[in-house]
């Protein structure tokens, strides 16, 4: 089972290191393209904007291809933006590039998921999506950490090149390891949006929305929130979204969904909260960021799995709505996050992600409804 899965880690691996390297990016772009750091920020949520508008979008339009095909197509899009957007000379280019990259990405993030939901038994899912959905976090220890590095030392377009060769390497595992596989799924726009009529779905997705909307807020902003060394500190975040992603998979396994997700939602706002406090030093930073990803992402696989029990008969186009939620969350934590900043400094960055994380809390105790389908019995029609 694992060694299918890796290649889809791979792809996830590449997305997530081009979707949140801008934020340790901030500087050198607004350097290079002559715009306030905010603007520069805007990188994000414009990602942010296209993958949750396409995602439904090209999702119907690729229903009938095999998933395996899908996942090629969407990489080599993602790729291809990338490129773009090392070459392109101005800001309204740049800006127009990252919809090409969110393009493949809304493509084949959900793909991925679905794939792993199908090709794993169901006592194992939990693990399977934590795995997949690693690569996120993975790059966000690694990728994230490295691309800022590299885009101080040398220029953020060499560090746009390092993305699209990441994406390379994940097309070719793809191509080589993962098995042809046929998710039955609708190509009628209007099905993928059925999900909506049901309220546990909508539960989800305003969670995660909420969620994000929180995380990001702070995170997008992160480099105008400390004076210590940036890429230590996204680097400790990153190695603790590994340990929390792969920790709440088996949590969730274990003990269910809704636990973990509440915990999880607590224990970031608190985080969130005391970011003055980690800025005083990069000790107390590093534990900082290590407890605030780990805690973070503890929730990722059980709003997976949550989704998955909802809607067990149509898990592709759940898993799609989920992705939106998510960008939706970043692009509204972009714009909000960027207000923040300018008008009340760091501080108002700080109430935002705080104040946030609290309605997400409440929002999730208010609504949380188990799902009617054990977790035992979720499947997912493949062909």
């Amino acid at each position: 089972m694992s060694s299918r899965l890796y290649p889809l880690a791979v792809g996830n691996f590449a997305i997530g290191t081009g979707m949140f390297v801008t934020a340790g990016l901030l500087p050198p772009i607004s350097a290079d393209l002559k715009i306030s750091p905010s603007a520069a920020g805007q990188l994000m949520t414009v990602f942010a904007l296209a993958y949750a508008v396409l995602s439904p979008l090209l999702a119907a339009l690729t229903a009938r291809l095999s998933r395996k095909t899908l996942l090629l197509v969407a990489l080599g899009v993602f790729v291809a933006g990338n490129v773009l957007t090392a070459l392109a000379p101005t800001y309204p280019m740049v800006l127009a590039t990252r919809v090409v990259a969110a393009a493949g990405a809304a493509m084949f993030t959900p793909t991925a998921s679905g794939v792993a939901n199908a090709l794993t038994a169901p006592e194992r899912r939990g693990r399977a999506l934590a795995l997949v959905m690693g690569g996120l976090t993975v790059s966000s220890a690694i990728g994230v950490p490295l691309g800022t590095w590299l885009g101080a030392a040398s220029s953020w377009r060499a560090t746009l090149w390092m993305v699209a060769g990441l994406g390379v390497v994940g097309f070719i595992g793809v191509a080589a390891m993962v098995p042809q596989v046929r998710i039955a799924t609708s190509g009628r726009l209007r099905e993928r949006f059925a999900p909506l009529r049901d309220r546990r779905v909508l539960a989800v997705l305003g969670s995660q929305l909420l969620m994000f909307g929180a995380a990001f807020s702070a995170y997008t902003y992160i480099g105008s929130l400390f004076d210590l060394p940036l890429a230590a500190v996204l680097w400790a975040w990153g190695v603790g979204g590994i340990v929390g992603n792969q920790l709440g998979g088996r949590l969730t396994d274990a003990y269910g969904p809704r636990r973990v997700v509440l915990v999880s939602m607590a224990a970031g706002t608190l985080f969130m909260a005391l970011i003055p406090v980690a800025n005083l030093a990069l000790p107390i930073a590093l534990a900082w960021g290590f407890l605030w990803g780990a805690l973070g992402w503890l929730a990722g696989p059980s709003q997976q799995f949550r989704t998955v029990a909802a809607v067990p008969d149509n898990v592709p186009i759940g898993l799609g709505l989920l992705s939106s939620a998510q960008y939706v969350g970043l692009f509204l934590a972009g714009i909000a996050g960027g207000v923040a900043l300018e008008s009340y400094g760091r501080i108002g960055v700080v109430v935002l992600a705080t104040g946030l994380g609290l309605v997400a809390l409440v929002f999730t105790l208010a609504t949380y409804r188990e799902a009617a389908v054990s977790s035992s019995k979720v499947s997912v029609p493949v062909r």
